[in-house]
């Protein structure tokens, strides 16, 4: 393990072991609110991928109603029927994701990566593109601060990519502090398209 990685977790484990601590109390709440709203479990846990492909169970606050098909499509809008109110609410802040900081003390994930993807998406991918493995994926990365929602599959891919050949622990924390602004500016939580073959179609119905 060289330096880079050994500041890494270092800095993983303070800080989400911090956050868990300082906003407990929230936690809590949040999970009360989740339980009580709308019948299913708290926690929404699911199969990624994690470094190397190895699959791992990500953690996150439900926030669709039970019975939803759990490979669909994401939300494109607090349109959708599929939410739950108080779904809408934590998907608009992001504090769905913060079960996750439990997947990053366990080790499973990283505060920066690629986001953790389907097992099923590996296959789809080119091998360039399957570099995006050699890392933790991550809470956040520089996909989420670089458009979010407003950016196809394609282009998140491409920026994952940038990420694992440009990585630094000066940019993990920069990454940081620009998905803290961004989480305030409540931007591009919605996925607008998921691929560029999904906006070539749409263009041409025009």
């Amino acid at each position: 393990m060289n330096l880079y990685n050994i500041c890494k977790r270092c800095l993983d484990i303070f800080i989400s072991l911090s956050v868990i601590i300082i906003l407990s109390p929230i936690l809590v709440a949040m999970a009360i609110a989740v339980r009580f709203s709308s019948k299913g479990p708290v926690i929404f846990k699911q199969d990624r991928a994690g470094k190397n492909g190895k699959p791992f169970v990500f953690y996150k606050f439900r926030t669709m109603k039970v019975g939803v098909e759990p490979f669909g499509p994401s939300p494109k809008s607090d349109k959708d029927p599929r939410l739950t109110k108080v779904g809408k609410f934590l998907r608009e802040y992001s504090l769905d994701e913060l079960p996750q900081l439990f997947n990053v003390l366990k080790g499973d994930m990283s505060l920066v990566g690629p986001r953790p993807l389907y097992l099923s998406q590996i296959s789809e991918w080119s091998e360039r593109q399957k570099s995006r493995l050699l890392v933790k994926p991550g809470l956040t990365g520089l996909a989420q601060i670089s458009g979010r929602g407003e950016l196809t599959r394609e282009e998140k891919l491409e920026l994952d990519i940038k990420y694992v050949e440009t990585i630094s622990l000066l940019t993990d924390i920069k990454i940081i502090l620009a998905t803290i602004a961004q989480v305030f500016r409540r931007k591009n939580i919605y996925e607008k398209r998921y691929s560029q073959a999904e906006y070539t179609r749409g263009e041409s119905k025009q």
